[in-house]
């Protein structure tokens, strides 16, 4: 048995897609972020910090989506997205893999900003405009670097799933059209079979209620300028 614990639009994403890309056959239990139904002993238990994914695989628990890609990799070698010890591939697979996390923390940071705060007054344009700017020039670093179709030389890995997650919700926060070879990858893996069957079973998302949230106008009083 094989159940994927889920929101729509979140990290757990990331699983859902390398379950399609495996074939193999799995359930899904949605969540919502806003409706506190990760905030129960049952879901604890699960995974301890509340958050998806966990996934209950054939007796296993496993949360934290990194750790999970990677777990799966390795039970099922015979797909051969991740790259062995030796590999040519294997160092900068593990940097991407991490390096997806760099994105990640950056949009959710601005999704704690833009999007969770209670009162949107309380929200710091001067910390968005630094976030975003992050956010911009950590995906310009991969943008120049990228001379593949895919983020590894040898081709499609377990590393594009766990980089694509925070690269689609950055289009909620940066314009994605001034990076070229990002948007023609995205455009590449959008294409993938596996990609679409998971998208069919991500659910409605309710992060965000419009398309892009720019930043905010910095007011600065007129006694902290500088002569």
């Amino acid at each position: 048995m094989i159940r994927l614990h889920h929101v729509p639009l979140g990290r757990s994403f990331r699983v859902m897609w390398l379950l399609e890309e495996l074939g193999l056959d799995y359930e899904v239990a949605y969540y919502s972020i806003r409706d506190g139904s990760m905030r129960t002993p049952e879901f604890y238990a699960l995974s301890p910090a509340g958050r998806v994914p966990a996934l209950e695989y054939h007796g296993e628990t496993w949360f934290e989506s990194g750790a999970i890609l990677q777990l799966l990799c390795e039970h099922h070698p015979e797909a051969g997205l991740q790259p062995a010890p030796g590999d040519a591939d294997r160092a900068l697979y593990l940097e991407m893999m991490h390096y997806s996390e760099t994105v990640g923390s950056l949009v959710e940071n601005l999704n704690l900003n833009h999007v969770f705060l209670h009162n949107p007054a309380d929200a710091s344009p001067v910390v968005i405009k630094l976030l975003t700017a992050r956010l911009r020039a950590a995906l310009a670093a991969i943008d120049r670097r990228m001379g593949s179709d895919m983020l590894l030389p040898s081709g499609f890995s377990a590393a594009d799933i766990m980089f694509s997650y925070g690269f689609e919700l950055a289009r909620y926060y940066v314009e994605m059209e001034q990076f070229p070879k990002l948007w023609a990858y995205w455009d590449r893996f959008k294409a993938r079979e596996a990609y679409q069957r998971a998208k069919a079973r991500d659910g409605e998302q309710d992060l965000y209620d419009r398309d892009f949230y720019p930043v905010p106008e910095v007011k600065r009083d007129p006694s902290e300028w500088k002569g």
